[in-house]
Formats: structure tokens, sequence, C-alpha cells
């Protein structure tokens, strides 16, 4: 079956060139989406790169296409010559490396055995290793089977019937995390005006998108570790941004536990008007033999510029937010970490529309609010989302530099900071896991947050999430 297929490549391989330039409207959208989710410090690996198109339109500080045919190959190394390639089959892959995101673009459908394969990809994969495979909707077989035989399409081997849920299975068994899908595409030729409409609008919204031709499935490697792998494996800073909250800044203090291999306490004042800078300056000096404790005065306005200064002062190996209104509670901190460090996510949100609030935890119109912005989300995202407004949300210090990097992709939008991480998240390709907290009452001072003025701020981000993440 091999030979075969490398038969067929080699024979379309002179073909290509021009059969690309005919459905360059198909192609040019995966490498539009794929794009998307790359990064210029990635490295990144194409299996079944064709004639390297795909892998030349992505970012990347180091690419390399592997394909069978040796004739594609070829065609690649003239046409990309910036760019490796070597001829090799997906089934015996013999790689000395490991690569930051693997893509397997409309691949699987040709394997003869696709769990093998990516047994053969955990090879090159490290512990944050990003895999997208792309594959076409079975439910437009028989439109290809007719555009051949009329010779719009050029004649393809059988493939195998995989559905998006198969894809995902067979990943699962194979060792993989499957953490999103995505669906994009409804009319595969361009037509001015109505392909527009129909790919970049209608095909993201329900019962449209049961239509669309390309499935998308994003993974990592399935981690299993034991609490004593990563209990004590990486260090911590907690950023608190604190606006008149004097009377909660020694709770924060006292009430927050030791985990992990150690915990950087950051207070960042922001512009109140009690004493909270003098109660911060006294509580360092007070707890400085026991506690490691930064401190510092914001220079803008805004949570998320609070949060920026706090990071940038921030040494520990993962980040953390805890709003010093305390309605989260500091105790529940070790379950983020838990979540971060043993694998399960990267990006990890803290979800306050769980478990039953205090009596004056949220005000009802606040509840309505996250209720419907955490539909939306899930929506825009194309991954579930409980709660977007939560102030605790935890990376890796690693990922937020990356998340910076691409920030210039969103723009300075984002007075709060949630919707600045959860957006850059997404871009970055991270795993979002959302982690269920007691959300308590206000024991202190009063909220800073305006329920109209800000709502009206977070549906035009919606909007403009829209814009720059869902209709692309």
């Amino acid at each position: 079956m091999q030979d075969s297929r490398q038969k067929y490549f080699d024979d379309i391989a002179l073909k290509q060139k021009g059969k690309r330039r005919k459905f360059r409207y198909y192609w040019n959208d995966i490498a539009v989406y794929t794009h998307y989710f790359s990064h210029e410090d990635h490295t990144v690996l194409e299996i079944g790169c064709g004639i390297g198109d795909l892998l030349a339109g992505i970012k990347g500080k180091r690419k390399l296409g592997i394909d069978l045919s040796g004739e594609m190959i070829a065609d690649a190394r003239t046409r990309h010559p910036d760019i490796e390639f070597k001829q090799m089959s997906a089934e015996t892959l013999d790689l000395d490396e490991k690569f930051d995101f693997v893509i397997l673009s409309n691949l699987v459908g040709y394997l003869d055995d696709v769990e093998h394969v990516l047994q053969q990809v955990k090879k090159v994969c490290h512990e944050h290793t990003r895999i997208i495979v792309t594959y076409y909707n079975y439910l437009w077989e028989p439109l290809f089977r007719m555009a051949e035989a009329v010779g719009i399409k050029a004649k393809s081997p059988k493939q195998n019937w995989l559905t998006l849920q198969d894809i995902n299975n067979l990943l699962y068994v194979s060792g993989f995390d499957v953490y999103r899908n995505a669906k994009r595409m409804i009319c595969p030729i361009y037509i001015p005006l109505l392909s527009a409409l129909l790919n970049r609008y209608l095909a993201k919204f329900p019962i449209f998108r049961f239509f669309t031709l390309n499935l998308y499935t994003f993974a990592k490697p399935a981690q299993v570790m034991k609490e004593e792998e990563y209990a004590q494996k990486f260090s911590v800073s907690v950023v608190i941004p604190a606006r008149n909250e004097s009377g909660n800044i020694e709770q924060a203090i006292l009430r927050l536990p030791k985990f992990g291999k150690s915990v950087e306490i950051i207070f960042i004042e922001g512009n109140s008007t009690d004493d909270t800078w003098d109660k911060i300056q006294a509580i360092q000096k007070q707890y400085q033999h026991s506690h490691t404790i930064k401190i510092g005065r914001q220079k803008g306005k805004g949570k998320a510029d609070a949060v920026r200064e706090g990071y940038a002062i921030a040494t520990g190996d993962i980040l953390m937010i805890l709003d010093a209104d305390l309605t989260v509670p500091p105790e529940d901190l070790p379950k983020f970490y838990d979540a971060i460090a043993s694998g399960k996510g990267d990006f990890i949100n803290g979800s306050r529309l769980v478990y039953p609030m205090e009596k004056e935890a949220m005000r009802f119109l606040n509840l309505l609010g996250n209720r419907f912005f955490s539909w939306a989300f899930t929506w825009l995202l194309d991954q579930r989302f409980k709660d977007t407004l939560c102030g605790t949300k935890v990376l890796f210090q690693s990922d937020y530099h990356k998340l910076v990097k691409n920030k210039k992709y969103f723009g300075d939008f984002d007075p709060f900071g949630d919707f600045d991480l959860i957006f850059g998240a997404h871009k970055l390709n991270l795993k979002i896991v959302e982690v269920p907290i007691r959300y308590r009452e206000r024991t202190y001072g009063s909220t800073n947050i305006s329920r109209f003025t800000h709502g009206f701020i977070l549906l035009r981000m919606c909007m403009f999430a829209s814009r720059k993440i869902k209709f692309i």
C-alpha cells in the first residue's frame, strides 16, 4: 500500500503546482488558519508536506517538511529553498529532534495504520508539543467522486472514512490529549462575495457547521504524572493587584498556603484612595523573614496594567493572579498549581459558577452577565468556558512571554486583563482548563466593577474577538 501511495504522489507531483493554483482558495484557507496558531519561536514539523506551500505560509524559527514522495520533496526544495525538506515515510519517522508544533494536513486518509503513525509522531514530541490534524468531512465524499468523474478534480485513491470523533479517538488511544476541534469552509471555490459570506461567517454558526468541509483537531501529548513528580517541580509568582484593599492585605499573606518549589508574592498597588500602599509596605517588613514579598506602585491604570507590572518583576516558573478582594480564596491556589504542573492544562482559568455562592458574593445582573459571556466565549474559542471573568488565571511564565510577542495581533484593548490573557492563550494554542472555586463575599471594601459601564466594554471586546478570532 505504501509503494502504491508513493507512486501516486510521484505521478501527480508535476501536476501539483497547477492543481494548487486551481484550488488555491481551498489550500490558502488551511494555511491561513494554521498560520494563526503558529509562533515565531516555534520549531515546526509538517508530516506529508507535499510541495511545502503550507509550511512556507506559517511562522517558525525552524521548519522541516517530510514526505513519502521524492518528486514532491524535489519540487518543495525548488519552491522553498529556505526550508529544510526530507524524503521520509510517516510510518518510519527517523528524526533526532523534538518539535513545538506538528502538522498533519490531509494526510490521515491515505495511511494504512493511522494509530501506528501517531505512535511515530510521539517520538518527535516533547511535553509541550502541539499537534494539528486536518481532514475533510466525509459528508463531501459523493461530491468529490462526482467532481472526479467529470474531470473537475484529479482522481485520488479511496481514503479512510474518518469522522471527527474517529480522529479524536485515534489520537486518544495513541497517547494524545485532544482539547479542541474546529470546522471551516462550506464553499471550496472562490465566488466573489458569496464565498466570504459562506466561509467566513455562516460556516461558524450551528447547522451550517454540519456542512463544513475541513475538520481540525488540536491535541497535545497526554501526561500522566504522579503528585510527587510535580509537587515541588515549579516555583510560583502570585501577583495581587490591590486598589482600596487595605483590610485584605495581611489576610492574603496569612491565608496563602505554601506549595510548589517556592512561592513569591507580588503586591501591585493601583491608585488607592485609602492606606493600601502604607499597609503593603508595613506587611512586607513584618513578614520579610517568612515570605518572599515584592511590592510596586502602578504607573498606569486598570487591572491589566497592574498585572503586567507584576509579571515584569516575577521570577516564578508559574504566574498566578489573586484578586486582593479575596473573593477567590487564597487557599484554593494549590488546585491551580496541581492542574498546570501535572500537565492537565497550559492555561488554568478559575470558575465561580459551579458551586453555590455566598449570598452577597455576586449580584444577580453580574451573574446573568457572566453566564452570557461564558456562552459567547465557548462559541468564540471552540472550547468550553464556564466563567470568563474570574480574576484568577494561571500560566507558565515561558508561555506568557510568547503571549506578549503575539500581543501586536490584538493590540492594547483590554482594561481588565482577563480577555487579554484568554485571547492570547487561545492564539498561542494552549489547552485551557477551568478549576471550580467557591466564590466568597467580600469582608472588606466594595467592588471596583461597574456592571453597566464594564458590561458594555465586555460586549465591545466580544465583537473585537469575533473579528480577530472567529471570523478569520
